[in-house]
């Protein structure tokens, strides 16, 4: 009996540059769950393009003419709750990574390093999961500390310590197995902590849980 076919990712591709285009498209078309159904060259026609064209993530560059990636992003999240987001950028700046976050994104993709990260960060957006480079979680860690230091308000613990532990790893992208190995749990428990956590703070999936976890500061150095 032949397995079955994986389930294709529709991919909607952004940048207004035609051979960074053809480059990501090499790299995404070459993975059997991945296929580019549509192309845009600015933010306006990505959007135009969500309209015309079923897909499931849209990968947009973060600087383009008419309409940027960040701007897309939030009318592409206003108009398609269920659409995946990611940014690929050649700035490794803080600014665009927090308001990529704030726009709707799932992931921030470095195009020094798209070759080695991008097909991966398709799949994390894909089951709902952050897509975060080093860098960036270091970034969202100093912003908070600087917060702190100014006297902002430090969250009220809602989370036992194993939960935050668990929710530590979940923002930095480990999969399930990968937390159960780091802090020596079966699978199951890692999973039972994590749908008390969604149920705890009224969240629905990874992503959220990962943006709250960004938001309340509770990512550890």
């Amino acid at each position: 009996m032949n397995a079955p076919e994986p389930a294709v990712t529709r991919i909607l591709l952004a940048d207004d540059h035609a051979l960074v285009r053809r480059g990501v498209r090499l790299i995404l078309d070459g993975e059997p769950d991945l296929s580019v159904v549509a192309e845009a060259g600015d933010g306006a026609e990505a959007v135009a393009a969500a309209r015309e064209h079923p897909v499931d993530l849209a990968v947009l560059d973060v600087a383009m003419p008419r309409m940027t990636g960040l701007q897309a992003a939030r009318e592409l999240s206003a108009r398609h709750p269920g659409l995946r987001i990611l940014i690929l950028s050649m700035y490794d700046n803080e600014q665009y990574l927090f308001e990529a976050l704030k726009a709707g994104a799932s992931g921030y993709v470095l195009k020094s390093v798209a070759d080695r990260d991008l097909v991966e960060a398709c799949r994390a957006a894909v089951r709902g999961e952050p897509f975060l480079y080093p860098g960036a979680v270091t970034a969202l860690i100093r912003s908070y500390l600087d917060r702190v230091r100014q006297g902002g308000d430090v969250p009220e613990r809602v989370l036992t310590a194993r939960e935050e532990e668990v929710l530590k790893l979940v923002a930095e992208g480990h999969s399930s197995k990968e937390i159960a190995e780091t802090l020596v749990i079966s699978v199951k428990t890692v999973e039972r902590h994590r749908a008390n956590m969604l149920h705890k703070l009224g969240l629905r999936d990874r992503l959220e849980l990962t943006r709250y976890a960004i938001r309340a500061g509770l990512i550890e150095p």
